[in-house]
Parts: structure tokens; C-alpha cells; sequence
């Protein structure tokens, strides 16, 4: 049985919708959503592609960091989940 944790759909805060959609979506679904704007954007890093270069939306979202790595992203994003 897959994680349902992950699964359960979650509140947004307004700083993660304005850059995922409306809310309520489960965790897995936030994930997908924020890779699809950050490939859509061009936010990945060139030399190293496991850090995000935030733009004004995701630098709501990241704590006003401008560039963070996938694991520190997840970490803050969660913060935005309730």
C-alpha cells in the first residue's frame, strides 16, 4: 500500500499556490507540480542541476533564499503544508 501520508491531500499556503495551483493536493502532487514550473521557467542550475534558482514566486516559497538544492526544497516546501 503506497505511502498514505504522501498521499493525503494537504492546505497550501497562498505563497505555494500562487506557483502550484489551488489547493487542497497531496504532498506527491505539490512535488510534480513545482518540478513542471521550475522545468518551465528554466529555474534548474545549469552546472549543477540539483539546485533551483528561485524566481520571485519560489523565493516566497524558499524563505526568500535565492537558490536552493532539492532536498533543502522539499524541506520547505513542507513548511508551506498543512
Amino acid at each position: 500500500m503506497p505511502n498514505s501520508a504522501f498521499m493525503k491531500p494537504m492546505s497550501l499556503s497562498s505563497e505555494l499556490e500562487a506557483v502550484v495551483g489551488k489547493g487542497p493536493m497531496p504532498r506527491s502532487e505539490v512535488v510534480k507540480k513545482l518540478w513542471v514550473y521550475i522545468k518551465k521557467n528554466g529555474l534548474q542550475d545549469a552546472q549543477n542541476k540539483r539546485n533551483i534558482n528561485a524566481d520571485e514566486s519560489l523565493k516566497k516559497v524558499f524563505g526568500g533564499k535565492g537558490m536552493v538544492n532539492m532536498f533543502e526544497m522539499t524541506k520547505l516546501v513542507s513548511k508551506h503544508l498543512s
